[in-house]
């Protein structure tokens, strides 16, 4: 029985950080087959601790993806959502819009300093794998491709998810810190909090063109 709760406390700990995971998502970082997870998801939605929706992806059939519940996250012990959320509230309340701008943009622009000098010597693509690296340590699921006369990156999964629903300003940190490594200005083009799959930011090919002359 003890084997069961830790394999479901960790599917739990896993949609926690990973939001909109699949089945086959949530087997692989629990480490069972996906007939379990599937069991063991069944029983969180009957307790409406889980919620199911589907997701375009492509052509084809949509994929399943899993969340938290509201119920879900009360249950679970999220004290440091709950205390983040508190201390964003007050700053909010305490300071002006701007300051809490910047503040967010300082915080990021601190995360990134070091690699804003090793990504200096770096060809473009590989400053485009550091900041893969810089966003997977802090929670990110990050993804670049090169189309046409652009580059993209993808975040699929997002630590601040449940955070910026309440305060978006936090969408700030992530987009300054690929900015700050790259030394180029980032578009963002889609955002999970719009009811997107993904955020998306988007730099051009000419303004690489630019800062390499």
């Amino acid at each position: 029985m003890a084997g069961m709760k830790s394999t479901r406390e960790r599917i739990i700990q896993t949609l926690l950080q990973h939001p909109k995971s699949t089945v086959q998502d949530l087997a692989e970082a629990v480490g069972i087959n996906g007939i379990s997870v599937r069991h063991h998801l069944n029983s969180l939605l009957a307790e409406n601790l889980v919620i199911v929706e589907e997701v375009r992806h492509g052509v084809g059939r949509p994929r399943q993806v899993y969340s938290l519940s509201e119920k879900g996250l009360e249950r679970f012990p999220t004290r440091y959502y709950r205390l983040a959320n508190r201390l964003l509230e007050q700053i909010k309340e305490s300071l002006p819009a701007p300051m809490v701008s910047h503040l967010f943009r300082q915080i990021a622009s601190d995360m990134a300093a070091d690699m804003a000098v090793k990504a200096q010597s770096l060809p473009f693509e590989a400053r485009l794998d550091l900041i893969k690296q810089v966003l997977a340590s802090e929670g990110f699921s990050v993804e670049w491709e090169k189309q046409g006369d652009e580059y993209r990156i993808y975040e699929t999964t997002c630590p601040y998810l449940h955070i910026g629903q309440s305060h978006p300003e936090v969408c700030t940190v992530d987009q300054e810190l690929i900015s700050t490594v790259l030394s180029i200005p980032t578009e963002k083009v889609q955002c999970v909090l719009n009811g997107d799959t993904h955020c998306t930011y988007v730099i051009q090919n000419q303004a690489i063109g630019e800062k390499k002359s």
